[in-house]
């Protein structure tokens, strides 16, 4: 297990297996959801997360509908 958030374990599958990712930061920490120990995310988050970006704080636009006025 890897002590305040300075390591993340990722699993992930390429065409023909999985492979086994492990990143450790010497002088910083992660900043990932605390909602969840295993989290699924796209490839665009996980350049996120590496690149030390909060993804609780990412979110989308709102969804809008618009009516036409004639």
């Amino acid at each position: 297990m890897c002590p305040g958030l300075t390591c993340i374990t990722s699993l992930l599958w390429n065409r023909n297996g999985f492979w086994l990712m492990f990143k450790w930061l010497e002088a910083d920490r992660f900043a990932r959801p605390r909602e969840a120990a295993v989290l699924t995310l796209s490839v665009e988050q996980l350049h996120w997360l590496l690149d030390g970006i909060d993804l609780s704080a990412m979110h989308k636009h709102p969804q809008r509908s618009y009516v036409r006025a004639s």
